[in-house]
């Protein structure tokens, strides 16, 4: 467990007492997010898990577009929340939002998540010991999934190398018709973040996943993320956002189409 300020404890402290609450507006969900310390009980470099920073969780949901959505491997749900709040505040408050399904191992995450976004339907589970295509198909898959050679229990469809965002990437590509992922720089084929201009830089690593699979990744609207580089608690990775369509993979059939007006919504 990482040693907190006196500032980062006070803050916590004040997000457990609102967590005792039945319902939390929407400005003591935003704090709950932004000062439930996740490091205050658990190691969370042990499982690779680091929470979004606020301000990169509201960009990233420009990316995350409309639709069904998945959150895999959700923390306490500061993605869901994003996507969930923009589409409320994009579209007319009184109709009704798409679904937003959020999968997280740790239940004391999925417990916080629950009262930060109940809209959602939570689901505590190892998505890799999970049947997620019982869950139907979504529009969307979105995460910020452990990073690197983090310890896992189940393999991917096609990929066999040894980064957990590649192999949860695969997973969704399965339940999914895009995705939208924070992945460290070094899984992604560009370098955008913190340089002078957009570049393509594929690793080895990419091309291995990309060949096995026939996903590519793509930059999204062009969001730096140096900028909140410094706002993650315990680390300071480097990561782009990256957006896959997976509709475009080999042997992949076609979404049966929507209605149009349907289809404008979900975007």
């Amino acid at each position: 467990m990482a040693k907190q300020t006196k500032v980062e404890a006070s803050a916590h402290a004040r997000a457990l007492e609102l967590l005792e609450k039945a319902v939390l507006t929407y400005d003591e969900r935003l704090f709950v997010l932004e000062n439930w310390n996740e490091a205050a009980n658990h190691i969370n470099g042990v499982a690779g898990a680091f929470f979004t920073p606020t301000g990169l969780a509201v960009d990233f949901a420009i990316d995350a577009g409309g639709g069904r959505t998945i959150d895999l491997c959700a923390g306490i749900g500061s993605l869901a929340f994003h996507v969930h709040w923009r589409r409320f505040y994009g579209w007319e408050r009184n109709a009704p939002s798409p679904e937003i399904v959020c999968i997280e191992i740790n239940p004391a995450y999925v417990e916080v998540g629950r009262k930060v976004l109940p809209e959602a339907r939570w689901i505590c589970a190892d998505v890799f010991d999970f049947d997620l295509a019982s869950l139907g198909r979504f529009r969307v898959a979105i995460a910020n999934p452990p990073f690197g050679a983090t310890a896992r229990t189940g393999e991917g469809p096609r990929y066999t190398g040894r980064a957990f965002e590649s192999y949860l990437i695969d997973l969704a590509s399965d339940i999914a018709d895009h995705g939208t992922f924070i992945i460290p720089q070094a899984s992604a084929r560009f370098q955008y973040s913190g340089v002078q201009c957009y570049r393509e830089r594929p690793s080895a690593e990419y091309l291995k996943f990309t060949q096995q699979t026939g996903i590519h990744l793509e930059a999204g609207c062009g969001v730096d993320c140096s900028i909140y580089r410094d706002q993650w608690r315990g680390i300071a990775p480097s990561v782009e956002i990256v957006c896959a369509n997976f509709e475009d993979m080999p042997g992949k059939a076609c979404r049966a189409p929507t209605d149009p007006e349907t289809e404008l919504r979900s975007l």
